[in-house]
């Protein structure tokens, strides 16, 4: 099923049910107010939401007509919010970019950090950027919301308590990261509300796409209009989302509603090295810091800027029949 929160003027928003095609919804507010309320009891609050979803899909309730514009994101705000790296060629490079060897260590431990999650941003909400030198960048990713986990899960349990799938676009600024992570106490300042797809899905909605708690699909990244991303999520992925949860609950339970995200999606080139923008033939980037990397390795200076107010960024990802399947995050630099 297809779910998604919309904007009725609350804080949480409230909890709709949405149909395959993304076309219409119906109000879940007399099965349960928000999509929080619905994790907290998932177990006996799907399969009711389920029954809603499949009289939606046949038209058997009262529908609305949805539109993506409206929509939150499917938590407007969480308990957690914990980004991973399971795409450690995106490591490589900014490592390689800067002449320094990755740790071997990064390949059998994931990266994570926690970010902020008490406000996220609409799927077409602006990104307000108070400094063009702050390096404002986009990041292209699959995030996972999960049911209550127990501390010490093993990755193979982990994967049952992934409860609903989506993108987001993990707002960076890079400017801001070298000086922060010069401290020793990690991301704050740097990493700002990113933004969630307006709709989540539940893992069978992917059909044969979800495999190994994998999303086997291309990620669609345009900017300013353009193809600039076109990765393959299913691909070169050295952790799965089921290892990034497992991770995370290593010393602590993980409270329902817990978001985790996958890292930028990130492919090596078809010899091996790095990519190439997709106007080349490959498949792009997730991020502008990639192409950065890329420029720097190959021309000892990148050239590509950081966005600036009025540039646009699109993050969507589309069934093997070209359907959308979270509808697309949409949004646009502004000045603060």
């Amino acid at each position: 099923m297809k779910l998604a929160t919309l904007n009725d003027g609350t804080r949480d928003g409230k909890l709709v049910v949405v149909s395959k095609d993304l076309t219409r919804y119906c109000a879940a507010d007399n099965i349960v107010p928000t999509l929080q309320a619905a994790l907290d009891n998932w177990t006996d609050i799907a399969p009711h939401l389920e029954v809603l979803a499949t009289d939606v899909e046949h038209e058997a309730v009262p529908c609305e007509r949805f539109h993506e514009r409206e929509a939150m994101s499917p938590l407007p705000r969480a308990y957690q919010w914990a980004d991973g790296s399971a795409y450690i060629n995106h490591v490589e490079l900014v490592r390689k970019a800067r002449g320094a060897e990755v740790p071997e260590s990064f390949y059998h431990d994931p990266l994570m950090y926690q970010g902020g999650s008490d406000s996220f941003l609409a799927p077409r909400e602006d990104i307000p950027l108070g400094d063009v030198a702050w390096g404002c960048d986009m990041e292209g990713e699959v995030a996972v919301i999960t049911d209550d986990v127990p501390m010490g899960v093993s990755a193979e349990d982990a994967a049952s308590h992934i409860k609903l799938v989506m993108l987001v676009n993990d707002v960076s600024l890079r400017g801001l990261i070298p000086g922060e992570l010069a401290k020793g106490f990690g991301f704050f300042q740097s990493k700002p509300s990113s933004a969630f797809s307006p709709v989540a899905v539940t893992p069978d909605e992917l059909g044969e796409a979800w495999k190994d708690s994998l999303v086997h699909l291309p990620l669609m990244v345009d900017y300013n209009g353009e193809a600039f991303g076109r990765a393959e999520a299913g691909i070169d992925a050295t952790f799965n989302l089921a290892q990034l949860v497992a991770h995370a609950a290593k010393t602590r339970n993980l409270c329902a509603g817990t978001i985790i995200g996958s890292g930028t999606v990130s492919n090596k080139g078809a010899d091996g090295g790095p990519g190439k923008p997709v106007a080349e033939g490959g498949l792009g980037y997730s991020c502008i810091a990639e192409i950065r990397m890329i420029e720097t390795i190959r021309d000892g200076a990148p050239k590509t800027p950081f966005m600036k107010p009025g540039d646009t960024v699109r993050v969507e990802m589309r069934d093997a029949e070209n359907h959308s399947i979270f509808g697309a995050i949409e949004q646009k630099v502004v000045q603060l």
